[in-house]
């Protein structure tokens, strides 16, 4: 809540990005960057190497010289492609066409580069993250591809010698019996579980899937909450039509043939009536649409590009089943991880990314604070200069892209009391009770309460 406990300061004061905000980002930056580093230095570490039959089927498979995704084609599809679509949609609809007539071209600009700078650092954030995780787990668990035999060209001659329980059923044997003396090959060759190509696949494009969405409102349309959902006349086929809807005086009687909406009533209090009911009731089915097909298809291409890149692995016989299954699965939650880390909800967030952090919380917010982004004196001033433009009120909170003002009696009490504290009442000039009951906030710059 609100601290109002200080003065106000001076209307018009910017927030500024200080050098200690930047070098925030910049870490985020270098520790992302360090994640990779450690994943790609794993992968050049001798994985775990599981013990295995020469007889088993599931690892018998040929050997694909030529793989339908390369590494080169997967970076390009999972990294180059999102990066360069980013740039494209934020450079030409960023900010779209709500912006104010008048704003200034610095401001546009500057939430630009921001939206930019998020999109690229929760892609990255999706990236890396797929790529750790799965480095490590391929190392840990060892698993053979199923194009294992092919690569070990083992030494039949001498199988008995290589059992790891001599005399067993099960006739494991250790990868010493492969004759293949490229390392490369064979420690690839026990790195299956999970699948890397599959991992990074789904989390560059599913973030990628995830922005355009965002940015261009595709979703499931959904009825917001409110008394017309909660209504029977709201979910009425006609709800303007209903008997039991409020109108003009609170009540609305039934309409008959003669004074039908339909038959447009020559009568001009009956067609005032019709028209304020209509208004004055929510269908619930008008509170959301369907977006354009066009939109969704674009929205879900990367998605199956995604799904593509990560069923070519099995036809390719490089993974089994569920190492692609599990390794999508890692990339989808670090897309949605990563999204949400730096974007407002898909639903209600009006494709906006979250705002920077407060300069004096860039490194650490310390115990018991629940934002990196607001402190008290955030709370009594415009958070930055494009709040600042539609003459926001010192105690307005901004909470899912919306802004709060406050309604309830104890907090105006306070906001009166704490002000007649620090200035001197004389120079106070009070509005009347009705105004004060309506707006309820403080002015900054004019003294008034």
């Amino acid at each position: 809540m609100p601290d109002l406990d200080s003065p106000l300061p001076p209307k018009g004061r910017k927030r500024k990005v200080t050098w200690v905000l930047i070098l925030s980002y910049v870490t985020d930056w270098i520790v992302l960057i360090a994640f990779g580093v450690v994943g790609t230095v794993l992968g050049t570490i001798t994985p775990n190497k599981r013990h295995f039959a020469l007889d088993d089927p599931n690892i018998s498979f040929p050997f694909t010289e030529n793989e339908t995704v390369t590494s080169v084609t997967l970076l390009i599809c999972n990294a180059v492609i999102p990066i360069v679509v980013i740039f494209f949609v934020v450079l030409v609809f960023v900010p779209g066409p709500t912006v104010p007539k008048g704003t200034p071209r610095s401001l546009i600009w500057k939430r630009k580069l921001w939206e930019l700078h998020t999109g690229w650092l929760g892609l990255a954030m999706a990236l890396l993250g797929a790529w750790f995780i799965t480095s490590s787990m391929k190392n840990l668990f060892g698993k053979p591809r199923p194009d294992l035999i092919s690569r070990c060209n083992p030494d039949y001659a001498h199988e008995q010698d290589y059992y790891v329980v001599p005399n067993s059923r099960a006739r494991l044997v250790s990868a010493d019996i492969c004759l293949n003396k490229d390392k490369h090959i064979m420690d690839d060759g026990f790195r299956s579980y999970p699948s890397g190509h599959s991992s990074s696949a789904a989390a560059g494009l599913i973030y990628l899937s995830f922005f355009l969405a965002s940015k261009f409102a595709v979703v499931i349309p959904f009825a917001s909450g409110g008394s017309a959902k909660d209504s029977d006349s709201g979910s009425a086929a006609f709800p303007s039509r209903s008997t039991g809807a409020s109108g003009i005086n609170g009540s609305y009687k039934p309409m008959s043939h003669a004074t039908d909406e339909l038959a447009a009533p020559e009568d001009p209090a009956i067609a005032r009536q019709i028209a304020t009911h209509s208004s004055s009731v929510a269908s619930v089915r008008r509170q959301a649409a369907a977006p354009p097909v066009y939109l969704l298809g674009l929205t879900l291409l990367p998605f199956f590009l995604a799904i593509f890149i990560a069923g070519s692995r099995w036809s390719d016989f490089r993974h089994h089943g569920f190492d692609i299954l599990f390794g999508f699965i890692i990339g989808i939650v670090t897309a949605w991880f990563a999204f949400r880390y730096y974007h407002l909800p898909v639903s209600s967030g009006a494709g906006w990314a979250w705002a920077p952090r407060s300069p004096d919380k860039a490194f650490w917010a310390g115990v018991g604070v629940y934002s990196y982004a607001t402190d008290k004196k955030h709370f009594i001033r415009p958070g930055d200069e494009e709040e600042g433009l539609a003459g926001p009120q010192p105690n307005d909170i901004e909470m899912h892209g919306m802004r709060y003002r406050q309604k309830t009696e104890d907090h105006f009490d306070r906001a009166e009391s704490s002000r007649a504290n620090i200035r001197n009442t004389d120079h106070l000039e009070v509005r009347d009770d009705h105004s004060a009951r309506d707006d309820r906030s403080v002015s900054s710059h004019d003294g008034r309460i």
